[in-house]
């Protein structure tokens, strides 16, 4: 308190003189706005005490207010008045920490030196867990698509061979790390840095829910390995998903 007072004082030496030895009073004599919110040293008059008072919402708080100030500014004034919280936002990650926030709406604006408005925003620490967490900590297999997977094994039994032929989709990928290791093999050597990759998830590569593991979620960095390249790995983050699809020469597929 001692140090907002010693703010104040420093308007006594800006203080307007008495014309003709009469000196007007108050906040009914200040010129609109008369009233002012929160704190405002230039929201300043003079007493019939000559003396320096204030027409702003902090002095009822440091008690310098105008002699009129509570009939002036207090009766006129209008506090602001908001509406009950809004619900509290869907975490920002879908899994791990992330942030939700809520909000609420003004009803009714300060107005003549009300109390301003309080916070309208609030933000708090959230811990996702959905089903898209599982997925996010899968590790992708990979190889060139000069490997491709849906040859016929001659040594398999007639009903082996007729297994159902299902489509195959495409993910498109944008590298984020990739290890030292990866520039040992010609195929992985391109998986460099900000490179977009189409990766392949071709029908034996699927798993039972008709998906190749690791591949990816929408702006999420996920992880990946190569297959024939030891020590070989990073990390990506999938940009599109097209069904029925075959990525172009010199691609990648699932494992």
């Amino acid at each position: 308190m001692m140090i907002a007072m010693g703010a104040r004082v420093c308007a006594v030496f800006v203080l307007v003189m008495c014309v003709s030895g009469v000196c007007e009073a108050g906040c009914a004599d200040r010129p609109t706005p008369r009233c002012c919110p929160g704190r405002n040293n230039e929201c300043v008059e003079k007493s019939a005490r000559r003396t320096v008072c204030y027409c702003d919402t902090y002095c009822r708080r440091s008690g310098d207010c105008c002699d009129d100030y509570q009939s002036v500014c207090h009766i006129s004034a209008l506090d602001c008045e908001v509406r009950q919280w809004g619900p509290w936002s869907p975490c920002s990650s879908v899994c791990g920490t992330g942030t939700t926030e809520r909000s609420r709406q003004v009803s009714t604006p300060p107005r003549n030196g009300g109390t301003p408005c309080p916070d309208l925003k609030q933000r708090r620490g959230c811990l996702a867990h959905t089903e898209a967490c599982s997925a996010a900590k899968e590790v992708a297999k990979i190889l060139p698509d000069s490997f491709k997977r849906n040859f016929k094994d001659p040594w398999r039994r007639p009903h082996m061979l007729m297994k159902e032929e299902k489509k195959s989709y495409c993910v498109q990928m944008r590298v984020k790390q990739a290890s030292a290791a990866c520039r040992v093999k010609p195929w992985s050597a391109g998986l460099v840095r900000e490179r977009a990759v189409c990766v392949e998830c071709q029908s034996d590569a699927m798993a039972t829910d008709n998906r190749c593991r690791g591949d990816g979620l929408l702006n999420i960095r996920t992880f990946w390995a190569a297959a024939s390249a030891p020590g070989c790995s990073g990390s990506w983050v999938r940009e599109s998903f097209t069904e029925d699809c075959r990525c172009p020469s010199y691609s990648m597929i699932f494992v």
